[in-house]
């Protein structure tokens, strides 16, 4: 256990002295402060800048019946004798558009409308717009005020989002938890734990490649090299993952008091202790696979041609991020929970939006430990064989044949 132990405590070392390593852990917070200053700084300096410019749109009534019109909020509508009159004004910028109400409008409803803009499709608030000032000269005088108000606005939702376990109304989420969070805490965990990992794997191969493997295991057994080597750059990335989680909560904090979009943003502990967790179970099956794909290469270079392997499956959930969105309890994200290499970030994302079972929680924890522990001890068998070859790629074959021998 002592060789174990110093072995870890070198890569330990090691690790938190390289400047990628110092550089990665301080950009998060410091990028993250930074926003928020530069937040401040345009909210502050910038004012609340130049009033909106007030939307006008012409039209030309043929039917008679608008010419005593109501205009709603947002938007002036200005009455024109003739088309010619609506077009000079369009023309003349007087009016960003204009449209015809044309003489069979009650039978028809058709509206001719005119514009200088190129549009792929008709746009929605101009549309919204112009339907209420239909409604509302058509109505006017007809029923009264509070009719009126609600046809122009016949439904106003408030929805509610029920817990699928216990049945109770879950808080509504701010938009950056619901769209922003998943995303943000998903990519930490991946650069923390494929940069600890890739320390590992190019550790390995370079160590096996100059030869400085073999005075090494003249001194310690393969278990214990690969195990020490996991340990010390695990502690390390554990390190690093703790200050990104203190930091982001404490400048979550400190955001929620001066941005209105993360007004009410807390970070829930649950999430902050279970991503700890998939973290340590994570790195140690990236690991694992990692130091063994570093001592089955023949160079480094090549070494890191294997891990593609693995990287590629576990960024999926990012791949199907917009499904993700639209809904987090798809099969596809269970299906991706439950499989090792994509579960650690799944349930990142899943944890970070509430939207995860607690029985695909544990497990998802159940088969990840034992994948662990099956990994191991595959590798156990397998590491020292692999490290001693040198200028040659095993085939699949012959890694097989390793396995069961070893």
């Amino acid at each position: 256990m002592s060789k174990i132990w110093i072995i870890a405590r070198h890569e330990f070392l090691t690790t938190i002295r390289r400047v990628s390593y110092i550089l990665l852990t301080i950009s998060f917070p410091l990028l993250a402060l930074l926003g928020i200053l530069i937040y401040q700084g345009v909210v502050h300096w910038g004012g609340d800048g130049a009033p909106p410019e007030e939307l006008k749109i012409g039209y030309v009534d043929n039917t008679g019946m608008f010419n005593e019109y109501t205009s709603p909020d947002g938007v002036v509508f200005m009455l024109y004798d003739t088309e010619d009159e609506a077009r000079a004004a369009l023309f003349g910028e007087e009016v960003s558009e204009y449209f015809i109400i044309l003489e069979n409008y009650l039978e028809t409803g058709l509206i001719a409308r005119y514009t200088t803009e190129r549009e792929l499709e008709l746009p929605q608030v101009t549309m919204a717009l112009m339907e209420d000032f239909l409604v509302a000269n058509l109505l006017a005088g007809e029923v009264r005020d509070e009719v009126l108000e609600r046809a122009q606005a016949p439904l106003l939702p408030i929805s509610y989002r029920l817990d699928p376990e216990t049945g109770e109304i879950i808080p509504p989420e701010s938009e950056f938890a619901a769209f922003a969070m998943p995303i943000i805490f998903a990519l930490l965990f991946m650069m923390s734990l494929f940069l600890t990992s890739g320390f590992l794997v190019g550790g390995v191969s370079e160590e096996k490649e100059n030869r400085l493997i073999e005075i090494l295991l003249s001194s310690v057994s393969a278990r214990q090299l690969l195990s020490g080597k996991v340990m010390g750059l695990g502690a390390a990335g554990l390190m690093q993952i703790v200050i990104w989680l203190i930091s982001a909560v404490v400048l979550a904090a400190v955001a929620s008091a001066f941005i209105p979009q993360l007004g009410g943003l807390t970070i829930p502990i649950g999430l902050l202790v279970f991503g700890i967790i998939y973290f340590i179970l994570g790195y140690l099956l990236f690991g694992i696979i990692m130091a063994t794909l570093g001592s089955i290469g023949a160079t480094a270079r090549e070494s890191s041609q294997w891990t593609m392997i693995v990287i590629l499956p576990a960024i999926i959930p990012l791949w199907l991020y917009s499904l993700f969105i639209i809904n987090p309890d798809h099969i596809v994200f269970t299906i991706l929970t439950l499989f090792p290499l994509t579960a650690p970030v799944t349930a990142i994302m899943r944890l970070s939006s509430a939207s995860m079972p607690t029985w695909e929680l544990l497990l998802s924890l159940t088969i990840l430990i034992a994948t662990i522990i099956g990994a191991m001890w595959l590798a156990s068998r397998v590491f020292r064989t692999f490290l001693l070859m040198y200028g040659k790629r095993p085939s699949f074959g012959e890694i097989w044949r390793y396995i069961r021998e070893g």
